[in-house]
């Protein structure tokens, strides 16, 4: 596998290689009817990404049991996975009924709700009376409530802790939150050790084993963050087990993947990052000390790509990576333990002070962001009641004159809900008229 990272990277052919892996997985002939059902089609965040009618979710209560996620399996790894598309509001009552039927410990979330100016998934977590909001959420639709325990922010993720409740048997339940707050749509994280960091803290809390239910991964779309998510802790788990690097063929395991869900992996950047958080995480699970460690220190300096999918670093994400990521542990050059082996991926503890301070950080930055929308908002409002006044007066103009000779003597036409309605003018006078009462008035003047 080192060989073949190793290849690829020096030829610049990881565009090649990725749309080899597109064209062979669209000959699957899997079938969507579920999901292009006109009721259902509101319940998709995105026109083309849908469930295999074969492999998707199915809601136990309602009458409605579609929500767009898949049931995906590694069956040599023994591991499952929900693979889902970020919560709509809509589907967020949805979502939540899902993680209780399906016995899920924890909710993998690998996206921001808003990334670069676009909402990327819907706040379907109570974000907790420390951050200015509510510690629950009430789900009527579906019967559900959700409290927030625990909040542990770190520099690259934050775990939370939820108490799911359902109302109708009075049951509860802890689910664990692990959010990754800094990679990038369509792009990669900014370290392979973070990001393994991440995916221990994962497997600490015991929610990718079998004896419970499967974990439910989302990023937005529910195809390329949450493809390499489980594509890595996939591949990591069989080197465990055979002990050999080589024997990996990351290229089938995607293939495999994609047939339970379409389009996991979505650029060769991403691609490309999985071979090399599956060679970083190799140093720890074989104890190697080889040449993938150069390998490993040319994050960043990969070829250009061929698909114009190269990540464009914006200002946010180059003032974030000033945090340098969790340091590796020390390999261990002798045979582990079984203990050890279990701790594959266990890194130091972090300075408290500086979680402290991160945290401090992070609640500045969301009342900025809050006061920003509220700015924003009270804009609209005035740009809407200036467009409302202009209107107004652009049809006062338009009515007749004797409604506005009306308006300044006091005087009405009607009642007040027919304000806008022009009143109803005396008919000029023909000359005859006009002749006929000036006779009038000389007979009149002659009496006198």
């Amino acid at each position: 596998m080192e060989a073949e990272f190793r290849e690829i990277d020096k030829s610049g052919a990881w565009g090649q290689v990725y749309q080899g892996i597109r064209q062979e997985a669209a000959e699957h002939n899997h079938t969507l009817k579920c999901a292009r059902k006109p009721e259902n089609k509101f319940r998709n965040r995105y026109r083309d990404v849908s469930p295999y009618d074969h492999s998707r979710v199915q809601l136990q209560d309602g009458d409605n049991d579609y929500i767009n996620a898949s049931l995906v399996e590694a069956t040599e790894a023994n591991r499952q996975y929900i693979l889902a598309q970020g919560p709509l509001p809509s589907t967020i009552g949805h979502f939540w009924e899902m993680v209780w039927e399906q016995r899920t410990k924890a909710v993998v979330m690998l996206n921001r709700v808003i990334e670069k100016g676009t909402i990327k998934c819907a706040q379907y977590w109570p974000q907790g009376e420390v951050n200015g909001y509510s510690d629950e959420l009430d789900l009527e639709e579906t019967g559900y409530k959700v409290t927030l325990l625990e909040e542990d922010v770190r520099p690259y993720f934050t775990i939370r802790t939820y108490l799911l409740h359902r109302l109708k048997t009075n049951e509860s339940r802890k689910v664990f939150h692990f959010h990754y707050t800094r990679w990038p749509d369509f792009g990669v994280p900014e370290s392979p050790a973070a990001f393994l960091h991440f995916l221990q803290e994962v497997r600490n809390s015991g929610s990718l084993e079998s004896d419970v239910g499967p974990p439910v991964v989302h990023c937005s779309a529910g195809i390329g963050r949450s493809g390499v998510f489980c594509l890595v802790d996939t591949c990591l788990v069989l080197l465990d087990k055979t002990r050999d690097l080589n024997s990996l063929n990351m290229r089938q395991l995607l293939l495999e993947m994609r047939q339970y869900r379409m389009g996991l992996i979505q650029t060769p950047d991403q691609l490309r990052f999985s071979y090399l958080a599956v060679l970083e995480g190799a140093r720890t699970v074989l104890g190697m000390a080889t040449e993938e460690d150069q390998v490993i220190s040319t994050l960043g300096e990969s070829p250009d790509l061929q698909d114009g999918h190269n990540h464009i670093v914006t200002k946010d994400e180059e003032e974030n990576a000033r945090d340098k990521p969790p340091p590796l542990p020390p390999r261990d050059p002798s045979r582990r333990s079984s203990k050890q082996r279990a701790q594959q991926f266990e890194f130091e503890p972090e300075d408290p002070s500086d979680t402290e301070r991160l945290r401090e950080r992070q609640r500045e930055a969301e009342l900025r962001k809050r006061r920003r929308d509220e700015r924003i908002s009270s804009t609209s409002e005035k740009l809407a009641e200036m467009k409302r006044k202009q209107r107004k007066t652009e049809a006062d103009r338009e009515r007749p004159r004797g409604l506005a000779a009306d308006r300044e003597t006091g005087t009405t036409s009607g009642s007040s809900s027919d304000s806008d309605v022009a009143p109803t003018l005396p008919a000029k006078r023909t000359k005859n008229e006009r002749r006929t009462r000036n006779e009038k008035w000389t007979k009149n003047e002659s009496k006198l």
